[in-house]
């Protein structure tokens, strides 16, 4: 079974595109497992994680968030400067808090839905496309964003049609460099290939 360490070496083995730095962007539909990949990831290569999560304005910026990425963050990233930014506090409806700074090292973990979009393929050093059974991943975001009311439950079903159209139009896991199994269960520091 393919080790968390090796993947970190190979990730750290590409070429930067991204300017200085190597993007590794880290996709698949919501509660597929991308926040644990990506943090078990980055444990094992040293490197930071941006949650795209945390730039979305809320509920409807599901996809319009990217210009907001790209000038608070990747923008920065590629002429080798910081990015900054504020995150989005969901439970508020804002963003707010302490802004985050993004240093251009080696490597940055770019970890949510639609981070491999066509648009930053080109500047990608690694991509992987996290996946799990549907409804493995609908419990997944109730137990963890709360979904006993019907209104979070309309939300969850647009969100989750709008992310399947996405990624067909996008052909999203056709272009990536790894395809990871999100449901299946391991010691963490292993994962398992789909």
């Amino acid at each position: 079974m393919p080790t968390f360490a090796d993947l970190a070496a190979r990730v750290l083995g590409t070429e930067p595109r991204l300017g200085p730095v190597r993007l590794i962007a880290i996709d698949g539909p919501s509660g597929a497992g991308k926040s644990s990949f990506a943090g078990r990831l980055a444990k094992a290569a040293g490197l930071p994680v941006v949650h795209t999560d945390d730039l979305l304005d809320g509920w409807d910026d599901q996809f319009t968030f990217w210009s907001r990425l790209e000038a608070q963050v990747l923008g920065p990233l590629r002429r080798g400067q910081p990015g900054t930014y504020q995150r989005y506090l969901w439970h508020r409806g804002r963003f707010g808090g302490v802004p985050v700074t993004v240093e251009p090292a080696v490597g940055v973990l770019l970890e949510g839905s639609t981070s491999a979009r066509r648009v930053i393929r080109p500047e990608l050093s690694f991509s992987i496309f996290v996946d799990a059974p549907g409804d493995v991943r609908w419990r997944r975001v109730v137990e963890r964003d709360g979904g006993g009311d019907v209104a979070f439950q309309q939300y969850l079903e647009r969100w989750h049609a709008a992310e399947q159209e996405h990624f067909a139009l996008e052909a999203t896991a056709a272009h990536v460099d790894l395809m990871v199994d999100g449901a299946a269960e391991n010691s963490g520091e292993e994962y398992e290939r789909l």
